[in-house]
């Protein structure tokens, strides 16, 4: 069942920027469009797995710090090798001044 979690504070991501996000287990990233918008994908590149929080966001693109691979990540596509596997997105919602996350249950 979907499940609305609080993931940060709106001032803890700055614009053009993501952080990382744990909660049971699982690891997302939150990210801040230069249109002010929030946005949440998984948190670890599909590739090998490393934290995309510390990669570099570059307008609506991610780069994955280990091998420079890239995602959209407004929708989770993949978008330069080695990557080939989209990320999951989920809806995001601000509420008084709280990012907060849709997570559903996980696959498989």
């Amino acid at each position: 069942m979907p499940e609305w979690i609080v993931a940060c504070a709106v001032d803890d991501v700055d614009e053009e920027d993501v952080i990382r996000f744990d909660h049971d287990g699982r690891t997302f990233a939150i990210y801040r469009s230069p249109d002010d918008e929030f946005f949440a994908t998984d948190g670890l590149c599909t590739h090998e797995k490393v934290h995309l929080a510390d990669g570099l966001v570059m307008d609506d693109i991610i780069e994955c710090p280990k091998h420079n691979g890239r995602f959209n990540y407004k929708t989770g596509a993949a978008k330069g090798a080695p990557v080939c596997v989209n990320l999951q997105t989920y809806p995001v919602k601000v509420e008084a001044g709280k990012v907060m996350i849709e997570i559903g249950e996980r696959d498989g």
